[in-house]
């Protein structure tokens, strides 16, 4: 066996020449065609049940195949999955990857951070399978599942009620189907035994030489016929399974209903200092209401109102003290009033 195929726990003979013969005992299937083959995913090196029991049943011992030495244990061993060992070894280690690096693609900000993070998954299963830096790559692994344990097992958790989820639904089906496969062969019993029925009466009214009319039962199938006049007139009841179902839709979410367009996205100018009425009494208004010169426009009145109410008020809540700056605002509000008073004595330059 060649050092490459020791390294990836497969075989240098070609694929089905030694897969019936033990390497450990040399027995073959062909004299034992009861024997099984068991892998330890330590190594990947197959061997017979028979070996497994001898070697390792009094505790962990080291691998029997020439050039491995690796220490096995028995409780390790198991079935072979698949028939080439480097598929089984390779599906072990994404298995072992994944459940480590089981971030969801929802936890990332935009497509281009996900798929950074399935490189990243790669390139580390990828140096795994080839022995590739395999002492950093066991580091960055064993890092991250310390620093991330709670997400990891979030995730984990998600993954399978998911599972469950799927599991339980296609149960359901089967069930469904189950049920309709079972009352259908019961109403095909029924529908054969209407007939033969049928068929005995039929012959008795021959031998009898009667030729009254009889009225038949009606068979199942008519019955059946019958029952689905009744459900499409509205009598089927809430229970009805469905004919046929689509797997893998999306589930589609009603559309929000169209709210009503706003010009000023939603801004309400209101002052604090006054309310505007509907219609303001007088009679230069009036006149303006009903003139077409005014009205053709396009002009409203209330804007005239509200610009004079606004200009009213305008000085409210603006106070002297606080628009003056801090240096000097006091002698400047002094001198302001004296000027507003008549009573400054300062000389004016007349021009």
């Amino acid at each position: 066996m060649s050092k490459a195929a020791q390294k990836h726990g497969g075989s240098s003979a070609p694929p089905g020449q030694d897969d019936d013969i033990c390497p450990v005992c040399k027995s073959a299937r062909y004299l034992n065609p009861n024997m099984r083959f068991l892998v330890n995913p330590t190594c990947y090196h197959k061997m017979c049940e028979s070996c497994v029991d001898r070697i390792f049943s009094q505790g962990p011992a080291p691998c029997p195949v020439a050039g491995c030495g690796r220490t096995l244990r028995k409780q390790r061993f198991r079935r072979q999955t698949f028939e080439d060992l480097q598929i089984e070894r390779e599906v072990d280690i994404r298995r072992r990857v994944s459940t480590i690096f089981n971030r969801r693609e929802e936890e990332f900000l935009d497509l281009r951070n996900w798929n950074d993070y399935l490189e990243n998954v790669e390139t580390l299963t990828f140096n795994l399978l080839y022995n590739i830096e395999v002492p950093e790559t066991e580091a960055k692994l064993a890092a991250y599942a310390a620093q991330n344990s709670d997400s990891i097992s979030r995730n984990a958790a998600l993954a399978s009620a998911e599972h469950d989820s799927t599991e339980a639904a296609f149960a359901a089906q089967k069930q469904a189907a189950r049920v309709r496969r079972e009352e259908s062969l019961r109403e095909d019993e029924e529908d054969r035994q209407d007939r033969l029925r049928e068929d005995r009466e039929a012959q008795e009214r021959i031998a009898q030489g009667s030729t009254a009319k009889v009225t038949l039962k009606k068979s199942t199938a008519r019955r059946k016929d019958g029952a689905k006049g009744a459900a499409s007139s509205g009598n089927a009841g809430p229970s009805a399974a469905p004919a046929f179902e689509i797997q893998g839709l999306k589930p589609v979410a009603a559309p929000e209903p169209t709210k009503a367009y706003d010009p000023f996205g939603g801004l309400r100018i209101r002052s604090e200092y006054f309310a505007q009425q509907r219609s303001c009494e007088h009679p230069w208004l009036d006149k303006a209401k009903n003139d077409p010169a005014i009205v053709t426009g396009g002009y409203d009145v209330r804007e005239y109102c509200a610009r004079a109410m606004v200009e009213a008020f305008a000085g409210m809540g603006v106070f002297v003290d606080d628009e003056v700056g801090t240096g000097g605002g006091q002698a400047a509000a002094t001198e302001r009033a004296a000027i507003a008073a008549g009573t400054d004595n300062r000389t004016e330059d007349v021009l």
